[in-house]
């Protein structure tokens, strides 16, 4: 028997392991994106970050292990050309997206912060598993992400809920589509990033203490939990058509924001 589970501790690849495997996350330089990238480097994969420029190592230490490639996700060019420079990989991460306050509102005097921000997000989530598509290796996947805001609605974020459920929805659709190709969609709840530099030190210290102590999980998200629900839809080959929701439980109580 114990030269059995000898065996079996060595043939057998550990639980999530991206061993053998290329990763691209695109918006993989900061926020959720870059937890994603760190979380797939550790689990073994060769992980590209595609962004809209190039950082230098000098500016950015923490992007060494990376290969980089620049992509605007406006412009469908551009990303078509970037994915055909990569050639064929396995997993695809698309996390990229408008900055806080970015977007419009329903009674704007134009829609010029609407449309600028659907494009964004919902267009460019689904140019990127486009022209990713013909590249993904047998087995590979998509995972899109979007936000708590997708299952519960505010005033004065319509744009946002809408582009959400819309690339909700195509995750949905493309797992159809491109199957066997898996296409999922991770739902974040509050996550403690970059995002939220429009606040000050304090401010964002008062909302990490009122998360941890009105969510259920009593924790205030990280990109570090976010890359870790990556590595699962990555890794477990029945899991397709999904919105899985990371939120420490914020949806079953009342908002903090």
């Amino acid at each position: 028997m114990s030269t059995a589970m000898n065996h079996r501790e060595h043939s057998s690849p550990p639980l999530l392991s991206l061993s053998g495997k290329k990763v691209v996350v695109v918006g993989g330089k900061t926020g959720i994106g870059l937890g994603i990238a760190h979380a797939a480097y550790a689990a073994g994969a060769s992980v590209t970050v595609a962004s809209r420029r190039i950082t230098s190592a000098e500016e950015r230490r923490d992007l060494a292990n990376f290969e980089q490639v620049t992509l605007d996700i406006c412009d469908e060019a551009a990303v078509r050309k970037a994915f055909d420079n990569i050639g064929p990989f396995d997993h695809l991460a698309v996390t990229a997206g408008p900055d806080l306050g970015t977007w419009g509102t329903f009674m704007d005097d134009d829609m010029r912060g609407v449309r600028s921000y659907i494009e964004n997000k919902f267009l460019g989530s689904w140019a990127c598993a486009r022209y990713a598509a013909p590249h993904l290796r047998a087995g590979g996947s998509i995972t899109f992400l979007t936000g708590g805001l997708a299952a519960r609605h505010k005033s004065g974020f319509s744009a946002v809920t809408s582009a959400f459920v819309a690339v909700e929805s195509l995750s949905g659709s493309l797992a159809l589509e491109l199957a066997p190709t898996r296409v999922n969609t991770i739902r974040p709840g509050y996550v403690d990033t970059n995002l939220w530099r429009v606040m000050s030190d304090n401010e964002r210290e008062a909302l990490r203490a009122k998360v941890r102590e009105s969510f259920p999980a009593r924790h205030a998200g990280t990109a570090d939990d976010i890359g870790h629900a990556a590595l699962f839809l990555m890794t477990n080959p029945y899991v397709t058509g999904t919105v899985i929701e990371v939120s420490g439980g914020e949806n079953l109580v009342p908002s903090v924001f």
